[in-house]
């Protein structure tokens, strides 16, 4: 996601505008050279979205389109993330880059992802935009593009490592316990725009000669150090000694925490 492709229906605008004046004969077809969407910046309310834009003019003299203009918003699993425009478009001969921003508000990001899960992770990427020309008599011609984007989050609650568990007590000789598995599947039957429920399973050995009671499990789920979930759960266990015993905790992300999540996400550059 550290890329968006909110700019290749600008490629099209500009074509087609340029095509009328080439029925003309008065200008040769622009065409795009490249396109480079990034991540500019981000603060606790807002992302900005930088677009640098390559347009080819093959003509000996500068096109100044100064009657268009173009607006677009794009949107994510159908929830609207930001929205942008840019007027007076200009070419220079040859190549000329075309630079704008659009802030996103962070905000967004707790309802695009209940529809991401709700999808098994999965996001369709929509660009609507609608480009109006003085040129054209005022007319307006929208253009409509989607991707699709797809993430594994879950692989980051499944391990086989073993981790060994401390009581950190006098008179208690640590590890405790061994967790050899762990893992992890959204309970998407019970989702909602609060709160996003995961399951979790835990493989726990028991290696002293004598039985280890849990009366609770408390979890505590963190996203680049951003507590995004905790609580514990009222079943207890019993753990025989010498034997693995599988723990279960049903447990929850607070989907308001996400965009805190979001800030760091970007500032890690991840």
């Amino acid at each position: 996601m550290g890329r968006l492709k909110i700019v290749g229906v600008l490629v099209v605008a500009v074509a087609a505008v340029a095509g009328g004046s080439v029925a003309l004969g008065v200008l040769g077809t622009p065409s795009v050279a490249s396109v480079d969407n990034h991540f500019a910046g981000v603060s606790n309310q807002t992302t900005t979205v930088a677009t640098d834009l390559t347009v080819t003019n093959p003509n000996p003299v500068g096109v100044q389109l100064g009657g268009v203009g173009l607006n677009y918003t794009v949107s994510m699993n159908g929830v609207e993330m930001a929205q942008g425009d840019r007027q007076g478009i200009g070419l220079g001969t040859g190549n000329s880059t075309l630079q704008f921003t659009t802030d996103m508000q962070n905000d967004r990001i707790p309802p695009w992802w209940v529809t991401h899960i709700d999808n098994g992770e999965t996001t369709t990427v929509g660009i609507d935009a609608t480009v109006t020309s003085s040129m054209l008599g005022g007319q307006s011609v929208s253009f409509s593009q989607e991707r699709t984007i797809e993430t594994d989050l879950l692989s980051q609650f499944n391990s086989t490592e073993t981790r060994p568990v401390e009581a950190d007590q006098p008179l208690v000789s640590d590890p405790v316990l061994y967790i050899n598995e762990t893992r992890g599947a959204w309970d998407q039957r019970n989702l909602t725009q609060s709160e996003t429920p995961l399951n979790l399973a835990f493989d726990v050995y028991n290696p002293k000669p004598y039985p280890y009671t849990i009366t609770k499990v408390g979890y505590t789920i963190q996203m680049n150090d951003v507590t995004v979930g905790e609580g514990e759960t009222d079943r207890g266990y019993v753990l025989s000694p010498g034997e693995e015993t599988t723990l279960e905790a049903n447990t929850a992300i607070q989907n308001e925490n996400l965009d805190r999540w979001w800030v760091t996400h970007l500032q890690r550059n991840q």
